[in-house]
């Protein structure tokens, strides 16, 4: 089993949703270019998982062709409670409360059912009629369509003062713009659902509402080495860790929905860019996601500025591109994956690109598979040759050579599927399913002969090849070899 044949490195995730998650569909969406299914699961049950799960190792099977599954784990959500089936009016500069009553709301008053959300602002708002500065606070409702001014708070109370209004219906999402919550980043749902995509067999586990390090231990723990892990950069206190968060995960998301709800939107172009940068500089995969071509949803085109929006993430380097309700909810599923690879392929042969690109590597780390990594990119491009290969068991040497953005093909071969699967979504690795070599002369034969079968490579052209030995072993990386195919 192999990677489908790419004319980019960028690769792409495409959310299935009840516009694209019948088989027939699931097929097309690969044909049409999508490296990676993501399943959500703020909108799927387990039930519904489980089917698609079935689905895409069916059309993997149908085509002979790996593709990665991104479990997306829901994650704690804070919403209001119920509201009156028309929802209720809210109007700019009239007073609210809050509180933690099950009772549906009304124009006075919204359910708010988080004891959470009192407690923190408790700390940061003093009561009423208190001889203490009052400190500001906001509570976004409706994905921050609505804004109000909390004026103070108790255990059990809060009282606000709307700043934007609009009509609040039953269970809203709830923002605290930069307010710490204590709330952990799984919950039983989460726990739930983790525990069963693992015995499925998921490639990647997307973590929500990650804040700081130590928020990932507990799915890195439950998860013990069977699928990798990503955390979704979407609060400005994950920000404030960056780094330590990168160390403790195998990838991230520039989850730029929540994050432009917290942060003022003119922000996040520049956020994207820093968390690309770092997780580039680490060799980890990073996604960029949420809204890249929204338009699609409803239309058969995306706008101009979308088209830009994509090809911006593409000539940062970023390993995929996502698409979200453009192919889980909207009328042109296909259409939409199809325009992503349209852009990425058009983007990658500008050229401009290359420069771009090389413009923000990274210096290799003091390790034997960094520097054989970067020494492989170096006298390829020197050689002029067609592809470096690399064997790995892991799938580390991949992202090491990955993390080089060089500009031929990258044939990753490894003797375990779930590599080939996990490494669907890193840019520019095309993954095969084979054997471990068992000699030198063993080891350069296999490599030729599968990368002219790849098409990639023809006959007489030049391929650099990285392995370790012992052959087999993991993160062994440690040879560099020249050769013609």
């Amino acid at each position: 089993m192999k990677h489908p044949e790419r004319a980019r490195h960028t690769k792409i995730v495409a959310t299935l949703g009840p516009a694209s998650w019948e088989r027939e569909n699931i097929a097309a969406l690969v044909a049409a270019g999508a490296d990676v299914f993501r399943f959500n699961m703020s909108h799927l049950d387990q039930e519904q998982a489980a089917r698609l799960y079935e689905d895409v190792r069916a059309v993997e099977r149908e085509r002979d062709e790996a593709v990665g599954i991104l479990l997306d784990l829901q994650g704690p959500k804070l919403r209001t409670g119920k509201m009156p089936d028309d929802g209720v009016l809210l109007r700019a500069g009239e007073s609210i409360s809050l509180d933690q009553d099950a009772a549906p709301g009304n124009a006075q008053r919204i359910p708010l059912p988080h004891k959470e959300i009192f407690a923190a602002l408790t700390h940061i708002v003093m009561p009423a009629k208190t001889t203490q500065a009052v400190l500001a606070a906001t509570l976004l409702l409706d994905d921050g369509r609505l804004r109000l001014r909390v004026e103070s708070a108790t255990a059990q109370r809060i009282e606000a003062r709307v700043e934007v209004g609009g009509v609040l219906t039953s269970h809203k999402g709830v923002t605290l713009p930069g307010v710490r919550l204590p709330i952990p980043a799984l919950t039983e749902k989460d726990r739930a659902d983790l525990t069963q995509a693992l015995e499925w067999g998921v490639d990647w586990v997307a973590l929500s509402f990650v804040q700081e390090a130590q928020d990932v231990a507990e799915a890195r723990r439950l998860i013990d080495g069977r699928a990798a892990l990503m955390a979704k950069i979407e609060r400005p206190s994950a920000l404030e860790h960056l780094e330590e968060i990168l160390a403790q995960v195998d990838g991230l998301m520039v989850a730029r929905g929540d994050l432009g709800v917290e942060l003022p939107v003119q922000r996040i172009p520049g956020l994207q860019k820093k968390i690309t940068r770092a997780a580039r500089r680490a060799g980890k995969p990073v996604v960029v996601a949420t809204q890249m071509l929204e338009s699609m949803i409803s239309a058969p085109v995306p706008t101009r500025a979308e088209v830009s929006d994509v090809a911006i993430a593409v000539f940062e380097g970023a390993d995929a591109v996502m698409l979200s309700a453009e192919t889980a909810a909207g009328a042109h599923p296909l259409e939409a994956v199809a325009m992503m690879d349209k852009i990425a392929v058009q983007v990658e042969g500008e050229t401009t690109y290359p420069r771009i690109i090389h413009a923000q590597r990274t210096e290799p780390e003091s390790t034997d598979p960094d520097a054989i990594a970067a020494a492989a990119r170096s006298v390829a491009d020197t050689l002029n040759a067609s592809a470096i290969i690399c064997y790995t068991t892991s799938g580390s040497t991949g992202l090491r050579v990955a993390r080089e953005r060089p500009q031929i093909p990258i044939l990753a071969f490894t003797p375990r599927l779930a590599t080939v699967r996990r490494l669907a979504l890193v840019w520019g690795v095309r993954c095969l399913l084979t054997q471990d070599a068992r000699s030198f002369d063993d080891l350069a034969q296999r490599a030729c002969r599968l990368a002219l079968e790849s098409g990639c490579v023809q006959a007489g052209e030049r391929v650099v090849i990285t392995a370790g030995v012992p052959f087999g072993t993991p993160g062994a990386t440690n040879l560099l070899w020249v050769t013609s195919a």
